[in-house]
């Protein structure tokens, strides 16, 4: 193949941008921000499973201290009705007064009882609330941070974009300035080489593969005519001859 020296050498300007392009992309991939907000979202995640855990715990305790303070109010109702009965006088019969009382003792009994209950639930039901207080607020705190490197992340990103898009516009001249046989082979030896589809002759030696060519081929790239796209008999990359090429 055949190619003006110039054309030859904006390959090396295309090539260069490509290579710059990649880097960008991985960088963009790989900024810090993902991984930070990857494990911060999983950590958000967690601790959303247990706030609902210690939310819906404390609902459950809710529900048991209201249960327990009606059996306690249903228990002193009861209490009250039957002191009052033993206070009327209205029962005379000495064993419905001794019934009478010992269900006075009992009710009492089963009161203080009860009470206890409405204790223990109340202790455990301020427990996970305090919980679910901290919860929260740790949970505020991770989605603080998320959203801070979330706005890391995108100013990094845009940062990067913009370089991205000065560049495809560069290339796009580029593109438009080399012949289509010449770009059609770069463009194939790039997807062959790494992204790397032509390097320069530098000192005798191709930049592309980092190797020093031998007097043979040497003697061959001296031999070539301006216009002939030689190879690298290593690597197989464009070789682009320069004033630094050492030929």
């Amino acid at each position: 193949m055949n190619a003006a020296p110039a054309d030859q050498i904006r390959l090396l300007d295309l090539q260069a941008v490509d290579s710059r392009l990649g880097l960008l992309a991985h960088k963009r991939a790989s900024l810090p921000e993902h991984a930070e907000i990857e494990r911060l979202t999983g950590d958000v995640t967690q601790l959303r499973d247990l706030l609902v855990a210690a939310q819906t715990e404390e609902s459950d305790n809710a529900r048991e201290q209201t249960k327990a303070e009606q059996d306690v109010d249903q228990v002193r109702t009861r209490a009250v009705r039957d002191q009052q009965r033993l206070d009327s006088g209205a029962v005379s019969s000495p064993k419905d007064l001794e019934n009478l009382q010992r269900e006075i003792a009992s009710l009492a009994k089963r009161q203080a009882d009860l009470e206890d209950v409405v204790l223990e639930v109340m202790e455990r039901r301020e427990s996970t609330q305090a919980r679910a207080v901290e919860l929260t607020q740790r949970l505020e705190s991770l989605e603080g941070k998320t959203a801070e490197a979330e706005g890391r992340r995108a100013a990094a990103s845009e940062e990067i974009d913009t370089e991205i898009a000065s560049l495809t516009k560069e290339r796009e001249v580029l593109v438009g300035a080399i012949p289509a046989d010449l770009l059609k082979l770069y463009e194939k030896l790039r997807d062959q080489a790494g992204g790397v589809a032509a390097a320069r002759l530098y000192q005798r030696r191709c930049e592309g593969c980092r190797l020093e060519l031998g007097v043979t081929e040497l003697n061959e790239v001296r031999a070539a005519a301006p216009d002939t796209v030689v190879r690298c008999e290593n690597c197989r990359r464009i070789l682009v001859r320069t004033p630094d090429s050492g030929i």
